[in-house]
């Protein structure tokens, strides 16, 4: 079938409201908020604060301002523990009695015992009454303190983790604490207690503190070596210490002992060491790198993977070992604390000999709970905030109590019985208060003396009215909470057993954290997830490359072994060294790169010197332009510690084909090249890599051998290297753009490498500009850029890298059925909005032909538009014919909302249908203007080809939405903004908020949460995606590497992000139909029996006598009709799991709410009216039109009350069973049970003779079985009463099937079919199976499609510029490209290029097609570039002044101008390679000095 054209329209969505009605509302809000002020622990009130080091608190801090006393609450500080548990022993009670009784059956339960305590409405024992609602609250709150328990031993194991605080020596902090809370564990009796063995701790502490000499003697003899200056690092101080070594140091003297997080301190001095998490927020004294620089890794808090720089605070940087740190002595004033995690003013207050001194301290000095030190030996900080009042514990919400979508929807229906039963209790007091009036005149012997003033018939109406309430209470049955209860515990238990989402790898099963939400898991709307730990792995593959334009591929890192050591072995036979001997794989880098190809090229210099030189050059490149930093692990191999995972696997990249960085010696580069032992060169620059400059320089000198040129290496995106190529290399320049289409095509993150050769006289003029930049007070930043752009010019390009971002198994395959499924996926992260879209396409998540719609903050710029408008002008282009504005008027300011008035609709309306959008865009908003404010949005064209095409915006794809940080914060700022983000984000099939906060994650979910009243799912796997967990409806965390703040604060566990498809379409899918199926079961049943006792009450006069002996009535809840419902929420299910998870579309039926509501509610009830109908008045009639005695006697009342009870038992059971889907063994059992302990009660009962108790069916078997009426009329009752639900069950199945009803007969008539690969439902021909490494790894190029381009092709070998969407359009360009792309028909080019759009509607800015992958993280303007490149423009301004003394002295000497003493071999050269090598393969007709070919034909854009 041809693909349609038309966009796919995804469907509208409505507000609407979370619960039907005001009373649900009230039940769900007030009484949650009411629970949650009384019980939720209030933090202390934390203002600003100034922390005392050393000293006492100053009598301010104390009541009435003297020492000694009690200490202000506004100086007692918060503890450091995280809880996320809801309960402890004294709010135990109380609270859980609260939640239980959040429910109306159990008020109304709690009434009726009560009411049974009094003699006048006594039935039995008022213990025995109240015993079985004793019973359920106990049980439920055993279940809910169990959870609890759990929740408290996952506290325990953060709360307990270890760090190291100042201690001895006498050393006591005077900052006040507030008093901890207890956390609480089950006992487990046969835990094995550790032995302690004190030879084998002595061994171990002479050990430690042999290595602590020798890594001391290491730095000692390093320190002397790189500067020839005795530093504080080469004294012997404790800088190195290592953790275990301080743990056992003696307790007279200071140092870092060991102890827990919960007992850090505010204003402690703590040491964190390397890849040691943080516990609390503290300010940095101290560091073991140079100039005091620590680095953290922070994706636990924003979720981005590159690595942060932090820096200590000048003042305290001489507190390096715990003897400073005893006898420093000044205080840190701090601002209250708050949630903005990028802002903390605070200062340190010195004391001088004349005065104080402060010193301030911002964000780049602190380090905040949550974060990892990484790359880092050790830091010594000062606590500042604890516990509540850090970043990331304000960022999270307290633990909710949640509660399920179905529980929510029962309290209406539970009200509909409890006015059910006001209207029979009111219909049978007033029938029995008027019937009283009439007859008590006449004389009737059931009325004798009723006239006094506690018993006439006035008021005997109350009484009847409270005794019918007592008479028919089972309308609402009590059993049936604590039934769900116990389902959901077997379905939480279903779940942990299931092999299929049982991790292997780390022994991790699926734990459901919170039993009561099982059903939610089927009625998923929206996804909000998490990227980093959750769809990625934070792992980087360096997959492909492309150099001098031919594509190297390296063995996938799942290539069995043996093929892999081959492939190994076969590249080292020309190896000088093994990069597996000399590197440490980093751990960012999932596996080496090796190529035999690759390295036979290497070394052909005789053969094809051309393409070695270009192989050479571009792994110097990868070598040299970077800012990793090279290290030696404990067994003396090179670890390279880097800043983002990119970095360190391209430099590992480049270790693994033999050019080994070896290290940065301040400012001189250390690598080892295959060819020769070690080349150091000199780094004069480095021109840092940022989000608008998308590239990276370094200019380097060799310093050792002949070869002494100026070198400008860079690494950037594709199009802006390209923009700064040198001209003359248009066939390079083609292949590497076909084969960056190629890894564009594969899901790859691509890199392109270039090289200059400087000349002196032009580097030096640019040197003196840029520094000059530096120094420059204002817009120093552009003036930065503008000065780089000058040198990164004529640059020759040498290649591209492709690296993988590895996802979690299974992504991408998850993500696409989850949308099939109909759920909408959103993607929080804080990575930048590159890194975002790249992961978008890489998951599925994004469709290759999607239309992207980029909302961005304006950040102070005027340039940009406000994002209202960005939005609004959104809505108007590319969703005109919904009329959001129209039908949705909230979306408006309110000034033009005070305008809105209805003829202005009409005139909207009438000119919407006057000038119909014929196509996707009408000319008439072609030309409208549009509320952007920067014109209207036209479509540009290049030189070659239309970009957008006249379909901009409307493609098969469906429409995207990617909005950052900044931009989000700004349309939830007010209301109307709010609801216009709410309108155009549902309308878009997937969202992607990029550079979010933690808070903001929490927003996004209450925003679809409470603005459409949707099922919303978070999952995340770190402590930034704690609030957001507990604001969704279902929270899932993934136990990844991360921490357990998640899974803590989950209500699911789950160790991969492929589990959660069969966590909701199977479970899911089977908990929501068997408690719905359940539920309405439940009230159906009793209905019947109530309806029995109802009827009966016409025959009574209306006196509430129970028409069956109470025993029966007792036990119906019990042992009669139990089992059925319970086996339908247990075994039930409506189709097998395999096709459930084979066709994701069948999950829409939970979706959208079928099996549970107001309709199915409605039928239920009436059919059970039907039945007890039919049950009450044929045996009613049966029996007494005609005797069924043989005597002719009269019939007793139990005679046929007994036959009805029985019927009753009979025909719930088994209408239960047709309404069961699976008829297994535990099915069969359940409803048979039922029946069969009525019978054989029946027959016992009967038998009892009066001197044991007495009854009043004694002697009834004799009557009862032997009478054709007991006989016929259980049969005839049956076949009559189950009629309608089998002649509907019929039709259903047989004329009116759902998708459902097919596939099951499908499976039952068929089951040789394979559901999830028959072409004819949906699914593929199996083919080969490969994974998905395999199936990169054997995908090639297409045949022909890297070809040289045509002469037209390489006519039109321009740089891309920066296009303006608002030029003119051009008119008579070609609509069909003449680049030199595959063609559009090959197989996997037709499959995975993507074809859609991107609008920027902050610009204005239009693009067609999926960006080519590019993406590099790194830390912008972080304190370790910064140091770094104040230590380079030192250098080069030394550099300048020691040239210009030597030029002033040669002239005074010689009397000349030096102005021709530079060496003339440093320009035009293309060759990045020592002196020898490129001697040794030089051509013979190689000139000696290279021309610059000259720029071939250009044709300009049009």
């Amino acid at each position: 079938m041809a693909r349609s054209k038309q966009p796919k329209k995804a469907p509208t969505p409505k507000s609407r409201k979370k619960s039907s009605g005001w009373m649900s509302a009230l039940g769900d809000l007030s009484a949650e908020r009411l629970i949650e002020r009384l019980f939720s622990s209030k933090p202390r009130p934390s203002g600003p604060r100034t922390i005392y080091i050393n000293e006492n608190l100053p009598d301010e801090c104390y009541e009435h301002n003297k020492p000694g006393g009690k200490v202000k609450k506004t100086c007692i500080y918060n503890t450091n523990q995280a809880l996320t548990s809801k309960y402890s022993l004294i709010t135990f009670i109380p609270r859980n009695l609260l939640e239980q009784f959040r429910r109306i059956a159990n008020v109304f339960f709690l009434g009726i015992d009560i009411l049974q305590f009094f003699p006048k409405f006594s039935t039995i024992s008022a213990g025995l009454v109240i015993l079985p609602l004793i019973i359920i609250l106990a049980i439920t709150a055993a279940k809910d303190g169990y959870e609890d328990v759990k929740r408290h031993q996952s506290d325990r194991h953060v709360n307990q983790s270890p760090t190291h605080a100042l201690t001895g020596g006498n050393y006591v902090n005077p900052n006040q604490m507030g008093r901890k809370a207890r956390t609480y564990r089950i006992p487990n009796p046969f835990r094995r207690k550790k032995v302690i063995d004190e030879e084998k701790i002595a061994e171990d502490e002479k050990e430690l503190r042999r290595t602590h000499t020798a890594q001391s003697e290491r730095h000692r003899r390093e320190a002397e070596l790189g500067s020839g200056v005795v530093t504080p690092r080469a004294q012997g101080d404790d800088y190195d210490e290592p953790p275990e070594a301080a743990s056992t140091a003696s307790g007279n003297t200071p140092h870092f002992g060991r102890t827990v997080w919960e007992d850090v301190q505010v204003g402690s001095f703590i040491k964190i060491y390397n890849n040691e998490s943080v516990p609390a927020d503290i300010v940095i004294c101290a560091t073991s790198e140079p100039e005091n620089v620590a680095f953290v890794e922070t994706k636990n808090l924003d979720g981005e993977t590159n690595l942060k720089s932090r820096h200590a605070v000048d003042a305290l940087t001489y507190l390096r070992n715990a003897n400073e740190c005893m006898l420093a002595q000044f205080r840190i004033e701090c601002e209250a604390p708050h949630v903005d995690m990028y802002k903390l003013n605070s200062a340190v207050v010195m004391y001088g000999e004349d005065a104080s001194v402060k010193h301030a301290i911002d964000a780049q000095m602190c380090i905040l709970r949550g974060t990892v030190l990484r790359n880092t030996e050790w830091v010594i900080g000062v606590v500042l905030y604890t516990g509540l009042d850090t970043k990331i514990m304000l960022n999270s919400g307290g633990t909710p109590s949640k509660r399920s979508k179905v529980e929510r929807q029962m309290n209406p229906q539970v009200m509909v019985n409890l006015l059910l039963l006001a209207v029979i209790s009111i219909v049978c007091a007033i029938a029995d208060s008027q019937i009283e009036k009439q007859r008590q005149p006449q004389g009737a012997y059931w009325l004798y003396d009723d006239n006094r003033p506690g018993d006439n018939p006035s008021i005997n109406g109350v009484i009847t009215f409270l005794q019918a309430l007592i008479t028919f209470q089972n309308v609402i049955p009590i059993s049936l909470y604590i039934s769900i209860e116990f389902v959901r515990t077997c379905q939480a238990a279903f779940i942990y057993f299931d092999k299929e989402i049982w991790y292997e790898k780390t022994d991790s099963a699926t734990l459901a954290r919170s039993w009561n939400l099982s059903d939610d898991l089927g009625q998923i709307e929206y996804i909000m997830s998490d990227k980093t730990g959750t769809l990625t792995q934070n792992k980087m593959l360096f997959r492909q490359c492309s150099i001098g334009g031919k594509i190297y591929k390296g063995e996938p890192e799942d290539t069995d072994d043996e093929k892999r050591a081959k492939a190994k072995a076969k590249s080292l036979e020309t190896s000088s060294q093994s990069s597996s001997e000399a590197t440490k794989l980093p751990a960012e880098v999932l596996a080496r790169f090796v190529d035999p190809d690759l390295e036979a090229d290497l070394r052909a210099t005789d053969t094809n010197g051309a393409h070695s030189r270009s192989l050479i050059g571009f792994f110097n490149v990868l070598g040299l332009c970077h800012t990793v930093l090279a290290g030696q692990d404990a067994n003396g191999k090179l670890e390279y510690k880097a800043q983002s995972p990119d970095e360190a696997a391209l430099v590992q990249a480049a270790a693994d084909v033999g050019f080994i960085f070896k290290g940065r010696d301040k400012e001189v580069l250390k690598i080892q090249t295959p060819f020769a032992a070690e080349e150091q060169y000199e780094l004069l620059n480095v021109l840092e890599f940022t989000s608008a400059r998308k590239r990276m320089s370094v200019v380097i000198r060799r310093i050792d051998g002949d070869d002494h040129r100026l070198l400008l290496l860079s690494k950037g995106a594709d199009n802006v290297i390209f923009e700064r190529l040198a001209k003359g290399q248009t066939e390079i320049r083609s292949q590497t753009d076909e084969h960056l289409q190629y890894f564009a095509s594969l899901g790859l993150r691509t890199l392109c490498l270039a090289y200059r050769v400087l000349d002196e006289a032009e580097y030096d003029a640019w040197s003196k500009e840029y520094h000059d930049a530096e120094v420059v007070l204002e817009n120093r930043e552009e003036k930065i850029d503008e000065v780089s752009d000058k040198l990164e010019k004529d640059l020759r390009l040498l290649g591209a890298t492709a690296i993988e971002d590895k996802l979690q198994d299974g992504v991408p395959e998850a993500i696409a059925d989850l949308k099939r499924a109909g759920i909408k996926v959103w993607v929080a992260t804080g990575d930048k909005l590159e890194t975002a879209i790249s992961i978008g396409y890489s998951t599925n998540l994004l469709a290759k032909e999607a239309n992207l719609i980029i909302v961005r903050g304006t950040g102070g710029d005027p340039d940009r538009s406000p994002v209202y408008d960005q939005l609004r002008g959104a809505a108007d282009e590319f969703f005109p014919e919904e009329q959001i504005e129209e039908f949705h008027p909230e979306v408006l300011p309110p000034d033009e909302l005070a305008h809105y008035q209805r003829p202005t609709i009409l005139r909207r309306l009438s000119s919407h249908a006057s000038h119909p959008h014929d196509g996707p865009l009408s000319s008439s908003s072609q030309h409208s203007q549009h509320p952007l404010g920067g014109g209207p949005l036209r479509r540009f064209n290049t030189g070659v080809s239309s970009l957008v095409g006249p379909d901009n915006g409307h493609k098969p794809g469906g429409f995207s939405l990617v909005i950052d940080g900044s931009g989000l914060a700004e349309a939830l700022a007010e209301d109307w903004s709010k609801e216009m983000l709410l309108q155009v984000s549902t309308r878009c099939e997937a969202v992607v908020c990029c550079r979010v906060s933690p808070k903001q994650k929490a927003q996004i979910v209450h925003l679809v949460k409470d603005g459409m009243g949707a099922m919303c799912l978070a999952i995340g796997d770190g402590a930034n995606d704690v609030s957001m967990i507990q604001a969704a409806d279902i929270g899932v965390g993934i136990t990844g590497e991360e921490g357990l703040q998640a899974v803590n604060s989950s209500d699911y566990a789950i160790a991969q992000f492929r589990f959660l498809t069969r966590l909701l379409f199977v479970h899911g899918h089977w908990s929501y139909i068997r408690n719905s199926n359940m539920i309405l079961n439940f009230f159906y049943k009793n209905i019947v029996a109530i309806g029995v006792l109802f009827w009966f009450q016409i025959y009574c006069e209306w006196s509430t006598t129970y028409v069956f002996e109470y025993t029966y009535l007792l036990f119906w809840n019990v042992f009669w009709s139990l089992c059925p419902v319970i086996a339908i929420g247990i075994f039930d299910r409506n189709i097998d799991d395999d096709i459930l998870v084979a066709l994701p579309e069948l999950y829409r039926y939970g979706r959208e709410g079928r099996w549970f509501g107001g309709w199915r509610f409605t039928i239920y009830m009436l059919e059970a009216g039907f039945q007890s109908i039919v049950i009450f008045f044929f045996i009613l009639y049966a029996y007494t039109s005609t005797s069924s005695r043989n005597d002719g006697w009269d019939i007793d009342m139990y005679e046929f009350s007994t036959t009805m009870v029985i019927s009753c038992v009979m025909a719930v059971n088994l209408y239960n069973g047709i309404n069961t889907y699976a008829w297994t063994g535990w099915v069969w059992f359940a409803i048979i049970i039922g029946p069969l302990l009525c019978w054989l009660y029946t027959i016992i009962y009967n038998v009892i003779p009066p001197t044991s108790f007495f009854t009043f069916v004694y002697g009834d078997n004799n009557f009862l079985f032997p009478s054709a009426y007991y006989w016929f009329g259980l049969l005839q009752t049956l076949l009559v009463a189950m009629l309608p639900r089998y002649i509907w069950k019929t039709i259903k199945e047989g004329y009116l099937a759902d998708d459902i009803d097919i596939m099951r007969q499908i499976r039952a008539f068929h089951p040789e079919i394979d559901v999830k690969n028959d072409p004819r439902l949906g699914g593929r021909l199996k083919s080969k199976a490969m994974t998905g490494q395999e199936e990169l790894q054997h995908r090639q190029p297409p045949e022909g499609a890297f070809e040289p381009a045509s002469d037209a092709a390489q006519a039109t070998d321009l740089p891309r510029p920066s296009f303006d969407s608002n030029a003119p359009r051009s008119p008579g360009v070609l609509s069909q490209s003449s680049h030199n792309y595959p063609p559009t028909s090959d197989r996997m080019y037709g499959q995975r290029q993507a074809t859609g759009s991107r609008t920027d509607m902050s610009t204005g800015r239009r693009s067609l097609g999926q960006d080519r992958g590019f993406d590099f993280s790194q830390e912008e303007g972080g304190i370790a570039i910064q140091r770094m490149q104040s230590h380079l423009s030192e250098a080069s301004q030394r550099r300048r002044q020691e040239k210009g003394s030597r030029n002033f002295a040669s002239r005074l000497l010689h009397g000349t101008s030096p102005r021709k003493e530079r060496s003339s071999g440093g320009g035009g050269s293309s060759n990045v390679l020592p002196p020898f090598i490129r001697r040794s393969i030089r051509r013979k007709d190689t000139p000696p000095k290279p021309t610059v070919a000259a720029p071939e034909p250009q044709q300009p854009p049009t």
